[in-house]
């Protein structure tokens, strides 16, 4: 995900989006504690982009 695609972004989006990052990352989660999870860089790339979300939710709100 590209921050170019955040900025056009409702907050109601953001938030949206944060929500399905978050469940997305805990499936990866639990499919790497199965054995299941064949790219595991996955993980870190769904928690930068939940970083990202973040930081432009903050930038909204604030």
């Amino acid at each position: 995900m590209k921050a170019s695609d955040l900025k056009n972004m409702s907050v109601e989006e953001l938030t949206a989006k944060n929500v399905e990052l978050t469940k997305e990352l805990f499936n990866l989660r639990f499919q790497l504690h199965t054995g299941r999870l064949e790219n595991t860089a996955k993980i870190s790339a769904v928690k930068k982009d939940i970083a990202r979300v973040n930081t432009f939710l903050s930038e909204r709100r604030g």
